[in-house]
Parts: C-alpha cells; sequence; structure tokens
C-alpha cells in the first residue's frame, strides 16, 4: 500500500481483500460491483468516443473471470446506448465464471454478436480490455496472448478495464505480451503497479471509478479522503 497526491494505491493482495471485506462483511453483491464497474467503463468509453456514441463500433475483449464480467456489462450498455457493439471471448464458454457467464447468457439474449475467431480489430472506433484482471502473475497464453497482439497491432484506441492486460498490478511489471492502452479505468483504488516506471507505457490516461465500495471499507484501507464527492470517474 502506498500513497501519492492524497490517493492509496494498493497491491492485488489487497484489493482482494478488499473486494472480500465488501461482499462478505458488508454484504455488497458482485453483481452489484459489476454493473458499477460496468457502466462506469461504459461512460468513460462515451467520453473517448466524444460522446457521439450512436453507431460507432466498439469490441469488447473478455475473459472468463469478474473483469470480463465487468466488460459484459459495458457492452451491454453501449449498446443500449446505440454503439454497434462486438463481444470478443478469449476464452471457451466452459471455461468462464459463473457470474460472468450470467453476464454472456443476458448478451446473447439481447443479440449482441459474440465472436471468438475472424475478428478485424482495427475496424473499431474503440476497443475495450477485460481480458485479465488484477490477478496476473506471468506472461498471457493462447487465444489471450493472441488478442492482446492483435489489439495493440490494430491502430484502434484502447480503454483498459481496472488495468492492461498482461501487467502485474502489485509490481508493474509488463509481461510479454501487454495492453497499450490509450486510457485505464481502475476500480475502486489504483494499484501499486501503476507507480512503477515501466507502467506509464500501458497504462495511458488514468481513471478512477467509484463502484460502491463502503466508505467504511476505504478507511480500512487508509483511504480516508473522499474520492468521489464531485465525480464518480475520476483523473488521476
Amino acid at each position: 500500500m502506498e500513497e501519492k497526491a492524497g490517493v492509496v494505491y494498493v497491491t492485488a493482495e489487497e484489493m482482494r481483500k478488499m473486494d472480500d471485506i465488501t461482499i462478505r462483511e458488508f454484504h455488497v453483491d458482485v453483481l452489484m460491483l459489476m454493473e458499477n464497474a460496468g457502466r462506469a467503463t461504459a461512460t468513460l468509453a462515451k467520453r473517448m468516443l466524444r460522446e457521439t456514441i450512436f453507431g460507432k463500433r466498439v469490441a469488447c475483449l473478455v475473459g472468463g473471470g469478474n473483469n470480463g464480467g465487468d466488460g459484459m456489462v459495458a457492452a451491454r450498455h453501449l449498446a443500449n446506448w446505440g454503439a454497434d457493439v462486438n463481444v470478443i471471448l478469449g476464452t471457451t464458454k466452459d471455461r468462464m465464471k459463473d457470474v460472468p457467464l450470467g453476464q454472456l447468457h443476458v448478451l446473447e439474449k439481447m443479440g449482441i454478436p459474440i465472436l471468438s475467431a475472424n475478428y478485424a480489430l482495427g475496424d473499431y472506433d474503440l476497443l475495450i480490455d477485460g481480458l485479465i484482471g488484477y490477478g496476473l502473475e506471468g506472461n498471457p497464453r493462447d487465444r489471450v496472448a493472441i488478442m492482446i497482439k492483435d489489439a495493440n497491432a490494430s491502430g484502434s484506441p484502447i480503454l483498459a478495464l481496472d488495468l492492461p492486460s498482461g501487467m502485474n498490478a502489485t509490481t508493474g511489471e509488463v509481461y510479454d505480451p501487454c495492453i497499450k492502452a490509450t486510457a485505464t479505468l481502475t476500480l475502486a483504488l489504483p494499484k501499486t503497479g501503476f507507480l512503477a516506471p515501466s507502467a506509464s507505457l500501458s497504462v495511458g490516461d488514468l481513471f478512477l471509478a467509484d463502484i460502491s465500495i463502503p466508505r467504511g471499507v476505504y478507511q480500512s484501507f487508509g483511504q480516508h479522503n473522499i474520492l468521489f464527492q464531485k465525480e464518480t470517474i475520476l483523473k488521476i
């Protein structure tokens, strides 16, 4: 845990504890956290598209964990707001956790295209990276690694969800491959890895989103300043 400009930066393990306390002790449901994270991501995506969202092509690259679930919530909101959204899977359905799989079923009912191959990422106005969450240790592999390389080569702007896929949240080590984001929307608190010099080229502009973590949880992790008095998405 470190502090910079009145904001506490947490390690992956500290973030995991923060999530656990929020869910187990305060009974804030993981679906609520996911909904807030996904809506915040969609809101920043809309801002990156200069508020002109109708007909804009957006690809949400998602993995099988909760980070991918956040990305699928973002896809739902963007589609509801008029964007032309595709969801591209970095894993197979049988390897997805139950909560993100439920989000995928919602998208299927909405008729949002779900792709696993034959995508051309350069055709999109924006890519949302929801492939890997804050628990990564080691190089991305298999389909996810290919998707990261394709995203970086696409020339399309990239919004990373929580942190760029391929980065160690605690140390900032940039694995091979790693998303090179135009902007990163990190959730609840920024991660200590963002403070590492090696991280700057992958993170891009850094924003922080309110996902409704109780104030008492923030205080228990040393964040005594109230972060979201004016805005629910802060540039840091």
